[in-house]
């Protein structure tokens, strides 16, 4: 890392805020202080050098859901792991990352937030998000289901009390037994309700939506849930159709890997302001082939994908700038609402403060890319990283 100090970052600037051919970034320490057209920065500055040209400027990337990478994992209560496992993303364009922890024990559920939220206070993290146990058999994926449960308040009031006011969302499966009195318990302490891993039908998911009254999230949407169909729309369609009506937000893994290119496609179509694009990384990603872990269970990754041993996928390999890259490319989407989807996007949904966006005031979070989305430089809290 460099010393923190002020930057002047010129460049095609991509973002929620603004999107401008050739503009320039200032920052101050830790703080963006302006963004404007280069034109009005040379008509302020006349006399000093030009800036070069970085290539392309987007706000630093939000992933709300990440297990892990690089060897690393979030699962752990080595605290020296879990920051090991967000500095790799952080230097791969991820300057927020939620660490997401997997279903497993109890007691270590509670021990790995407790872990998980120090890193949080420190601002290694952006929060936290449990995933599990209170999720369907049917529909668990690669969360093992020696340890999936009914909805257990006492358990919750563990993890709320672990995590504090660093959780900031929970996967629950509506359909299992007292799924309402605990939604409201986590909505009471301002944790964003995600419904996923869910066997649900059309009705009991979009009845389900909205423990709030709006603004829930969709974890890894088409992905531990029914697939989508027309005689039986079950959650992909109630979820597609509160999107579309501005009600909740959808989780959207964009490794190539979990959904196809064309469903993609079809949900950005649907809702393009309300895709959170997501890795789902776990300890793999980044690395190659070969043998890891996901909770308490191993995992195989062979030609690119990581599996448990009931064959489910296991989790993303990607980052996030990658599912970015792969939107556009494969996807067809523009630029600007890939953006969207791996900034602004889900850190709204997560009611994640001062990221996701170049705008005077946010932390001084920014990507550098070329014109293939190939990463050049990241800056993390006005520091470049490297």
């Amino acid at each position: 890392m460099t010393e923190r100090s002020e930057l002047t970052i010129r460049g095609r600037i991509v973002s929620a805020s603004v999107v401008l051919d050739d503009g320039v970034v200032l920052t101050s320490r830790e703080r963006i202080t302006a963004v404007r057209s280069f034109a009005q920065w040379r008509a302020v500055h006349p006399d000093l050098p030009e800036p070069p040209f970085s290539g392309t400027l987007l706000p630093g990337l939000v992933d709300i859901h990440n297990h892990g990478g690089f060897g690393h994992r979030f699962d752990t209560v080595d605290a020296a792991a879990a920051r090991a496992a967000a500095s790799a993303h952080h230097a791969s364009g991820s300057t927020t990352v939620v660490a997401s922890v997997v279903t497993g024990p109890a007691a270590e559920m509670v021990a790995q937030t407790a872990v998980l939220r120090e890193l949080a206070e420190e601002g290694v993290l952006g929060g936290i998000h449990v995933e599990g146990p209170f999720l369907s058999e049917s529909r668990c994926g690669a969360q093992d289901p020696r340890f999936l449960r009914d909805p257990d308040l006492h358990l919750t009031d563990q993890l709320l009390a672990a995590g504090g006011a660093r959780l900031r969302a929970m996967t629950l499966a509506p359909e299992r037994p007292g799924y309402v009195e605990l939604a409201r318990r986590l909505v009471d302490h301002g944790v964003v309700v995600a419904l996923g891993h869910s066997d649900a039908d059309y009705l009991t998911f979009r009845d389900a939506l909205y423990p709030n009254g709006s603004g829930g999230l969709v974890t890894h949407l088409a992905n531990g849930m029914p697939p989508l169909h027309h005689r039986d729309a079950g959650p992909v369609a109630a979820a597609l159709v509160a999107a579309a009506a501005g009600d909740v937000f959808l989780e959207l893994i964009g490794d190539g890997v979990h959904v196809d290119p064309g469903f993609a496609a079809l949900v950005f179509a649907t809702a393009p302001e309300r895709v959170a694009l997501v890795t789902d990384a776990m300890q793999a990603a980044g690395l190659g082939n070969g043998e890891y872990r996901l909770g308490p269970q191993s995992v195989t990754v062979r030609d690119g994908v990581a599996r448990v041993g009931n064959g489910s996928i296991a989790g993303g390999l990607s980052t996030l700038l990658q599912c970015v890259a792969r939107a556009v490319h494969e996807s067809g989407i523009s630029l600007r609402d890939a953006v969207l989807a791996a900034t602004c996007t889900p850190a709204t949904a997560l009611g994640l403060p001062d990221v996701g966006d170049l705008r005077p005031g946010h932390f001084a979070d920014l990507v550098t890319v070329d014109d293939d989305l190939q990463l050049r430089r990241v800056l993390r809290r006005g520091q470049w990283l490297s």
